[in-house]
């Protein structure tokens, strides 16, 4: 897999300017206790303030995002719930009332609710990225920019926060000179990116107040790769009317996997170098992905995992390349994220200028896979011999696929393949 790369871009605006009020020299503590001015959520059980709760909800939020995704078309998917999680987190530190009850909400972390803990997400947030990107082995980069009109005054707590839970860097810019704005922007996108998105924005509205984009550069490297030589091209079945010619990679190894017989598929556990995984689940009937679609919980590949034994197989694996961009907002409001994007908004945390609200939120990520990737260490039992063949599984319909940090249970990315010559 050559690179997989995940761009956030939030665009925030002001439906109209007020008064800026004296800015206060709050302390960082007093901004965090102020998460908690929500009114209370329905009575239920808190779960313990972890890391790995974290996670857990955070896989939920992806999946309902990735249902709402797959609900608007029949094409292929990929994002990165991990970066959008990122993001709201940031909001997080911006909002109040009935917004900040939202957001909570709608990312699924309602249910580690305890008011006395909850000032501890944001160092949640900060350790699992730091344990995901320390990883030597596994080549994950992730930070976020924030480009801020110049005469947009944010709180002093706000921009200290960011700065020490989500490494947040701040430039100023002048949006009412939107082309120079945008080359900026773009410039800093591009470099950030290592190239891979030298071109994200074509135009920017000139009342734009805040721009925060959130990038993840994903590099992973099989730890057993396929041989170049074994590719060919193959026949891949769209459905049962289409099919198309694509290069199919090929490799005999010790492969963990897994059938679900309950949702009539198959899983693949395919290993990065690192503690992340490829994790590919494909319907035994062509095209039958939206059950498993309507089912995927974080228990239930949790189950998957439990349950996946190892063995000697011919695995067969399309290449492909895929580059999405969507409209999170409208995603956001369908998991009940509204007031966000109203002028209901309340980002007192963020800001003292009145009727502030986010205007949108895109996401755009893309991912290549094929053969490359270091040496593989020695895999023992690899003698095969002639009474005693490996099973077969070509993965020649469309199927859905995890990319998924193993020791602390992050969902980093997902998608869907169903035609792996489009992108």
């Amino acid at each position: 897999m050559k690179a997989g790369i995940c761009l956030l871009l939030l665009c925030e605006m002001c439906t109209s300017l007020g008064k800026n009020g004296n800015q206060k020299k709050d302390k960082e503590e007093s901004l965090l206790q102020n998460l908690v001015t929500a009114e209370p959520f329905e009575e239920q059980v808190p779960l313990e303030f972890t890391l790995y709760n974290l996670t857990e909800k955070n896989m939920n939020f992806g999946f309902n995002l990735y249902r709402k995704i797959a609900l608007k078309h029949d094409n292929n998917v990929f994002f990165s719930p991990l970066s959008m999680s990122f993001v709201m987190a940031v909001f997080m530190l911006a909002a109040k009332g009935e917004t900040y009850k939202q957001i909570v909400q709608g990312t699924n972390l309602h249910l580690l609710q305890g008011k006395e803990n909850f000032h501890q997400l944001p160092t949640l947030f900060k350790q699992l990225k730091d344990n995901i990107t320390e990883n030597e082995e596994l080549v994950l980069q992730r930070g976020s920019l924030s480009f801020v009109q110049k005469n947009f005054r944010l709180k002093e707590p706000f921009l200290n926060l960011s700065k020490q839970y989500f490494d947040m860097e701040f430039l100023n810019v002048d949006f009412y000179n939107s082309t120079h704005a945008k080359n900026i922007i773009n410039q800093n996108i591009n470099k950030k990116t290592k190239g891979k998105i030298p071109k994200l924005f074509e135009e920017f509205d000139q009342h734009a107040k805040l721009v925060l984009v959130d990038y993840i550069l994903f590099k992973g490297k099989w730890l057993h790769p396929f041989n170049t030589r074994f590719t060919e091209l193959e026949t891949f079945y769209i459905d049962k009317y289409r099919n198309v010619q694509v290069p199919m990679m090929f490799k005999s190894d010790m492969v963990a996997s897994t059938l679900d017989k309950n949702l009539r598929c198959i899983v693949l556990k395919l290993p990065y170098r690192g503690s992340a995984h490829m994790l590919i689940a494909m319907p035994e009937k062509e095209g039958d992905y939206a059950s498993l679609e309507d089912h995927i919980t974080a228990e239930l590949v949790e189950s998957w995992l439990r349950n996946m034994k190892t063995r000697k197989m011919d695995i067969f694996f399309p290449k492909f390349k895929l580059d999405q961009k969507y409209q999170m907002h409208e995603l956001l409001r369908a998991l009940g994220i509204r007031n966000l994007f109203t002028k209901r908004a309340d980002l007192s945390q963020l800001t003292d200028q009145r009727f502030v609200k986010v205007s949108k939120i895109i996401q755009r990520a893309a991912i290549e896979v094929d053969e490359k990737g270091t040496e593989a260490a020695a895999v023992s039992g690899s003698e095969i011999t002639a009474y005693s063949m490996p099973p077969t599984i070509k993965v020649n319909q469309p199927f859905l696929f995890m990319i998924y940090e193993e020791t602390f249970k992050t969902l980093l990315f997902m998608g869907r393949v169903v035609n792996p010559t489009e992108l």
